[in-house]
């Protein structure tokens, strides 16, 4: 029986048979951005501060990488796509993905995630030279893709308007000619 910090007796949840929460509860989906794509309650939090205040420093933010946004990172990749230094392919990654994303998951949060070296590729041109091309491992790009969703919710609100603006100066400067 879990007792609250200084009291003897049982909590109020306990008393009633409901189970203490453990964690936090899950955050539902919100569809905030432009891209209609949903992000969780948190990242909109993230959007709204990052929109109330332009001059916020955001200092932490690994909280918001979660095992359902590397669940979502991981079902927006290409499925196609070609392998890392690992082998590894995004079907073969989908046996046990559960299994698989909670321990990435773990690996981040505690700091023992190592970003593989991209395997490099050479792609002719028509030249005749050749240019270069790394392909990250797919758990890389996973964790890539996470933390671009968070990232694009800040960037999102700096540069709102940014695209209409050039729109507009590109439009003007091809009137004028």
């Amino acid at each position: 029986m879990n007792y609250s910090n200084n009291d003897k007796a049982p909590s109020a949840e306990s008393r009633e048979g409901r189970p203490l929460i453990k964690e936090n509860a899950g955050q539902p989906n919100t569809y905030p951005t432009q891209s209609g794509k949903g992000v969780s309650q948190g990242l909109a939090g993230v959007r709204k501060a990052a929109r109330e205040n332009k001059e916020m420093r955001f200092t932490a933010l690994l909280h918001h990488l979660t095992v359902d946004l590397l669940r979502v990172s991981f079902y927006s990749l290409k499925k196609k796509a070609a392998p890392g230094v690992d082998g590894v392919t995004w079907h073969e990654y989908e046996a046990g993905l559960e299994d698989r994303l909670v321990d990435l998951h773990g690996r981040v949060h505690r700091g023992a995630y190592r970003a593989l070296p991209s395997r490099r590729v050479y792609i002719k041109k028509e030249d005749g030279r050749q240019r270069p091309l790394g392909v990250a491992a797919l758990e890389d790009k996973i964790v890539q893709y996470a933390v671009a969703t968070i990232l694009n919710q800040i960037y999102e609100e700096d540069f709102l308007g940014f695209c209409a603006l050039q729109k507009y100066t590109i439009r003007r400067s091809h009137d004028l000619t």
